[in-house]
């Protein structure tokens, strides 16, 4: 089985709410039992090792799932760009640029953005044209 389907299952089971109730359950047993075990070290490393073990292993599967998440976006992103007619197919390929180079990309486009006025709607954005404001006859 793949690494990509496992994490995949276990994602979506780990972010389920019966996982959940199963993990607050378990705390609650653990604590519960403290006084049995007359709090002991023993009784405390079970649940020290317990979650570190479980939180070391959700990092990878985190990670993978942000990753493939992060994926997708792009994908979608590019296919966005893509078909606008508008768009300059030049920032479909921003992935070989280094921090410095992007940065200075995003200060070209925050100045556009302060140089062109926006319209809002009712407080929503529109794709048909915006309406004539105050805003867009200056």
């Amino acid at each position: 089985m793949k690494f990509s389907t496992v994490s995949q299952t276990l994602s979506r089971w780990a972010g389920s709410p019966r996982t959940f109730y199963t993990a607050v359950a378990l705390i609650l047993i653990w604590g519960l039992s403290g006084p049995y075990f007359h709090y002991n070290d023993t009784w405390q490393l079970i649940i020290n090792t317990s979650t570190t073990i479980i939180t070391f292993l959700m990092v990878f599967l985190i990670q993978n799932t942000q990753n493939r998440d992060n994926d997708i976006l792009h994908i979608k992103i590019d296919e966005l760009l893509r078909v606008s007619k508008d768009a300059q197919n030049a920032v479909l390929s921003l992935d070989g640029l280094d921090r410095k180079e992007l940065e200075k990309l995003r200060q070209e486009y925050r100045n556009i953005g302060s140089a062109s006025s926006l319209s809002v709607n009712n407080g929503c954005a529109d794709n048909a044209a915006p309406a004539k404001t105050d805003l867009n006859q200056a």
